[in-house]
């Protein structure tokens, strides 16, 4: 196996980000990170590092049918699913993405625009920007709600980085409340 070096890419503010928000009305659920991978970036596919766990984990926590594939993640619109970041012009790890690059305002206006029914934060580090709160306070699990907003759930990090840290559990949690959403509807 052959080691393969990623460059971390800050596009400038002119270039759209090769991670276009797959969005639209009343989704069932939107995924938010932080800010796409260097993998990602330069695939142009959501969740992309062989290392990370987010396609295994929707599909084992039964939020999906089968296990899709990173280059498949546009059909899961249909599927009442959709993706964002608070970052769209950076990317790297969490902690190479630059503060100025984060757009919780632009983010909290899509999610107004598209109003979908539940946001889940995959990591803590993007729930703690979306909060102003450190990720030391911020547990995981669905959030506390005022009804001002969508029902906010918030997942381990499906980065290999983050291996120390990962649970299903969350996940689980999140395909529970959308399935008991789906019998409500």
């Amino acid at each position: 196996m052959r080691a393969t070096t990623l460059r971390i890419i800050d596009l400038p503010k002119s270039t759209p980000h090769r991670l276009p928000d797959q969005l639209r009305p009343n989704l069932r659920l939107v995924f938010v990170g932080t800010a796409a991978s260097t993998r990602s970036a330069a695939l142009g596919h959501y969740y992309a590092h062989p290392g990370n766990r987010f396609w295994r984990a929707i599909h084992e926590a039964g939020i999906t049918p089968r296990r899709y594939q990173p280059g498949e993640f546009a059909a899961l619109l249909e599927l009442g699913i959709g993706f964002t970041d608070l970052s769209k012009s950076g990317a790297g790890m969490d902690h190479q993405i630059a503060a100025e690059t984060i757009d919780v305002a632009g983010f909290r206006a899509k999610i107004e625009k598209y109003r979908p029914k539940t946001i889940a934060f995959t990591s803590k580090k993007a729930a703690s920007l979306f909060y102003g709160k450190p990720s030391s306070v911020i547990s995981l699990g669905r959030q506390p709600s005022d009804g001002s907003l969508p029902e906010i759930f918030v997942l381990s990090s499906p980065s290999g980085a983050a291996s120390g840290h990962w649970t299903l559990e969350p996940w689980q949690e999140l395909a529970k409340w959308i399935g008991t959403q789906g019998e409500r509807a």
